[in-house]
């Protein structure tokens, strides 16, 4: 981290969850208490709360009793698949499902760091432009069919988990932890929270019937405005359809994506015509603008294949054309297929890449993309000079 050179965004404008900020809290936390944050959280918040089969994992090799080992399931059978690090404070938490709830319930009958510290805890940030968000200090702030919900889910190796209260139900919480990476605890949680919550009646509202046009018209490829990343809209069989599900029409301009709470807002420019999409999921606006989809031929890809080196992260890619499709080979031996989407930029399993040129158009660097690393940069190495010709031996 101390290598990085540049932020994501400007702080206060933009939000991105961050492993990061979180482990750099738990170092903070131990210098100013002066305690390692294994002890601080066990006398400051383990112990009085009752929980007492909680701890960090901050020695992967410390054998803890009864404890769940880790899987991914695939097609080609079970694996196990455990943390083998002693990072925390982002995660790492080694806990029960009865220990979540003790915590949960200091929420609603404070025995430690007070009300002032719950109240903090669940007040939503906000960017420098006043704008709210539904994330407060580590917890989503949110409703769920119209009732308040406050959650937050996690995941790390093989495990998944997720943990919910609901305010005004009673203080009801629900806690789910899973040793299956395909394992849904949100989908679980929500399932049994949903037995027991007193849910408003849903209101029903008519079907709004978008007219052909505007289908055609929000069909295209769009561009991630922070992270660069594709996303793709087709309109199959009078059907809109995106990665997260078959989009709904629900009024002139607005459709609802998938079956959950992600709204897709259209947006226009001063003449009317439409230039990009907005995403709201929860109060989390996400941009999307209107590119022209990339069909790059072999000579074209070509150009790109070269050496890039990254100082931040101390990492070399070589791009390769082979046969009709742009590789990245990263040691020691991955091999990463790029499809083409607009120009100059890919998808692939490491993410969004762009390439960058200069004014001659002479490519000089590669840019990686994804959910939390917006724009990593890797320069250009210059190709190596062929060796000098030997000279004929007399």
């Amino acid at each position: 981290m101390s290598r990085q050179k540049a932020l994501n965004f400007t702080p206060g404008t933009a939000h991105s969850y961050s492993n990061t900020g979180f482990n750099l809290l738990a170092i903070l936390v131990s210098r100013v208490s002066g305690k390692s944050f294994q002890d601080f959280s066990r006398e400051s918040i383990f112990a009085p709360l009752g929980m007492t089969r909680t701890s960090w994992g901050d020695d992967f090799t410390r054998v803890v009793r009864d404890r769940a080992i880790a899987y991914t399931v695939a097609d080609t059978g079970v694996t196990m698949n455990m943390p083998f690090e002693n990072v925390h404070g982002n995660g790492g938490l080694l806990t029960t499902v009865g220990d979540l709830l003790r915590w949960n319930e200091n929420a609603v009958n404070p025995r430690v760091f007070g009300r002032s510290f719950v109240d903090l805890q669940r007040t939503r940030g906000r960017f420098n432009n006043g704008e709210e968000i539904n994330y407060s200090a580590g917890l989503y702030i949110n409703d769920w069919k119209g009732v308040p919900e406050v959650n937050h889910s996690g995941g790390t190796a093989g495990y998944r988990a997720w943990l919910a209260q609901y305010p005004t139900q009673r203080g009801l919480s629900v806690a789910v932890l899973c040793n299956a990476s395909d394992a849904p605890a949100w989908t679980l949680g929500r399932q049994v929270a949903e037995m027991f919550l007193d849910l408003p009646r849903p209101t029903t509202l008519p079907p709004f019937a978008a007219d052909a046009p505007a289908l055609a018209e929000a069909a295209g490829l769009y561009r991630n405005v922070a992270t660069h990343e594709a996303l793709s809209i087709d309109l199959d069989g009078g059907q809109l359809r995106s990665p997260g599900g078959p989009i709904t029409p629900l009024s002139k301009g607005l459709f609802r994506v998938g079956s959950g709470s992600i709204r897709m807002q259209v947006e226009r420019d001063g003449a009317g015509r439409l230039r990009g999409l907005r995403t709201d999921t929860l109060g989390e606006i996400v941009r999307f603008e209107r590119v022209v989809a990339g069909k790059p031929g072999a000579t074209e890809m070509a150009a790109l294949a070269g050496e890039y080196a990254s100082d931040e992260a101390e990492v070399t890619l070589r791009v390769a054309l082979e046969g009709d499709r742009l590789v990245i080979h990263r040691r020691p031996d991955a091999i990463i297929a790029l499809t083409p989407n607009y120009a100059d930029g890919f998808a692939g399993s490491i993410g969004q890449v762009r390439f960058f040129r200069d004014k001659k158009g002479g490519v000089t660097e590669l840019s990686i993309s994804q959910a939390r690393v917006w724009d990593l940069r890797f320069r250009r190495l210059a190709a190596a000079a062929p060796p000098a010709a030997m000279g004929r031996a007399r």
